[in-house]
């Protein structure tokens, strides 16, 4: 059953907590680490297919959540619409961009909240003067990834804040090449999604074995399925994905400081945007 992105979904958990509905959670993501903790609704399992996963996605030392993929928030630009392509956040601020970008709220979207908190790991506490001056360049604001993408695929304009990993999608289903993401000089934030069992489940064996295969047979059709970056380093992939662009430099933001100055950064940017 979908319950919408890692905040619904919680918050879905949370109102479940004394009639379960579920026994597994999947895509709770590792910005809500702290808030999952703290509402106590999983209970820990240290598979043993994590030693196949590389240390820097084991986003949860408490193995309440487990890694199942990961990707980097970037923005991805139409290849026939534009020919010289941005190569940082602050490139995307010159007058030649001019209502070029689509882009999400962070109220109401994990890639809104990603572009946000990449824009804070890059600039600190000056993050406000990015959006205060990248205003003018924005054609629009969308309330999700869905409707933002579309725009964009309709040719709306060439740029919209994604995934480093979205123009795999075009590449394995339409064999198309024409959209690309950028690599940013100052780095691209990260994203690893987890998988975790419910607390008090009765089916608890049934729960382990599925994120056991989750985390293991079950690899491809998850990167495949969701266009990310499987975990399991062991996990046979289309050439497709050897032709995805990396970041050089991958971004984190401390998951306790997310869970502290969240709604501040989020009253802060609505003021920002608003003005």
């Amino acid at each position: 059953v979908s319950a919408g992105n890692g905040g619904e979904i919680l918050s879905k958990l949370a109102l479940e907590r004394h009639n379960r509905q579920a026994d597994l959670v999947i895509g709770i993501a590792n910005d809500l680490l702290h808030e999952t903790l703290a509402l106590d609704l999983l209970t820990p399992y240290r598979s043993p297919v994590l030693e196949d996963i590389p240390e820097f996605l084991h986003f949860d030392s408490s193995y309440h959540l487990l890694p199942f993929n990961y990707g980097n928030f970037a923005f991805n630009y139409d290849t026939q619409q534009l020919e010289n392509p941005p190569h940082s956040l602050d490139e995307l601020l010159e007058p030649r961009f001019r209502k070029s970008l689509i882009l999400i709220d962070p109220r109401t979207s994990n890639v809104g909240m990603g572009l946000l908190q990449w824009t804070i790991a890059v600039y600190g506490d000056d993050y406000l003067k990015w959006w205060e001056l990248v205003k003018p360049n924005v054609l629009t604001i969308t309330d999700g990834w869905s409707t933002a993408y579309g725009l964009f695929t309709e040719g709306e304009a060439p740029l919209v804040i994604s995934y480093t990993t979205s123009p795999l999608y075009h590449l394995l289903h339409e064999n198309s090449e024409r959209y690309r993401s950028l690599i940013f000089d100052e780095g691209n934030l990260a994203v690893i999604e987890g998988v975790g069992i419910v607390k008090g489940t009765e089916q608890l064996e049934a729960a382990q074995q599925f994120i056991d295969f989750l985390l293991n047979e079950g690899q491809l059709e998850v990167a495949l399925t969701n266009v990310m970056y499987p975990v399991n380093a062991t996990t046979p992939l289309p050439e497709a994905f050897k032709l995805s662009a990396k970041p050089s430099q991958t971004l984190l933001l401390d998951p306790e400081l997310i869970a502290k100055k969240r709604e501040m950064w989020l009253t802060q940017w609505r003021e920002v945007m608003s003005r």
